[in-house]
């Protein structure tokens, strides 16, 4: 009788092959190393990190009590801030309409429309709400004005890119049945497509409605309008009791915006 047990080799279980658990170190090395070198190039000043937890603290007894004798100039400065993300929201989607139509690949006349349609789009997302209300302040001066038009310019890209890919995901046999009876485009447009992406249309609309309340709020750290106006003259003048009323006060219209838009995207979708 052979003994089979001379021919067999022990094995032993491993989640990963050799060359994965290379592959693996590999990666956590460059990932250690990439972290460590951006730590170093920053020039972290340490001191003040370890120091952190007590002038939070100091921070934090400043802050208190609240200051709530602005309440009308915080609330007036409030009610700028909805304007302002309304407005911008508003006309933002006159402009990303035809944006995101040029930009789908199934509804851009050509190649030349669709790049063009894509290049507004990757634009308006690569420039921060904040470097636009700064280029906005410049040329129209400090306002309201600056702080809609960087909002709007912010908007475009998020709306059209959301909405472009509403339109590629569309039912194609209402569009093709509408061109078999030799409806023009208008009419195919009209009651083919736009019809299939409203709804989609409006929920996008209500969402950016209120990223662009939390994204106003900033503005007028850069002279742009809005509660940031005050928040930043606070700071200034190192009211800590009146910022800390603002703060609060953001966060109650963040809550506000937060709650209404998800009982309107509930009615739309």
């Amino acid at each position: 009788m052979v003994d089979m047990t001379a021919h067999t080799q022990e094995r032993t279980w491993s989640r990963y092959s050799r060359q994965e658990r290379l592959t693996r170190f590999a990666v956590y090395a460059i990932t250690l190393f990439a972290i460590v070198w951006a730590v170093r190039d920053i020039d972290i000043f340490w001191p003040w990190v370890w120091d952190a937890p007590n002038q939070i603290q100091s921070l934090a007894v400043r802050m208190w009590p609240l200051d709530f004798s602005g309440w009308m100039a915080i609330g007036s400065a409030l009610m700028e801030t909805v304007h302002i993300a309304t407005l911008s929201t508003f006309l933002t989607a006159f402009i990303a309409l035809p944006v995101s139509y040029i930009a789908a690949q199934n509804t851009t006349p050509n190649k030349v429309t669709l790049w063009i349609g894509r290049l507004i789009l990757v634009s308006s997302r690569s420039v921060n709400t904040i470097i636009w209300a700064l280029l906005f302040v410049a040329i129209f001066g400090p306002g309201v004005l600056a702080g809609i038009l960087a909002v709007m310019f912010r908007s475009i890209g998020f709306i059209g890119k959301l909405m472009g890919e509403a339109i590629e995901e569309i039912d194609k046999k209402p569009v093709e049945a509408m061109q078999a009876t030799g409806a023009s485009k208008l009419k195919v447009v009209a009651y083919a497509i736009v019809p299939q992406v409203m709804p989609a249309f409006f929920a996008i609309i209500i969402l950016r409605w209120d990223i662009n309340i939390r994204e106003s709020t900033v503005l007028g750290l850069v002279g742009a309008g809005g509660i940031g106006v005050l928040l930043q003259g606070s700071i200034d003048t190192f009211a800590w009791q009146t910022v800390a009323t603002i703060l609060l006060a953001i966060i109650v219209l963040v809550i506000l915006g937060e709650a209404i838009t998800s009982v309107l995207r509930k009615k739309v979708i």
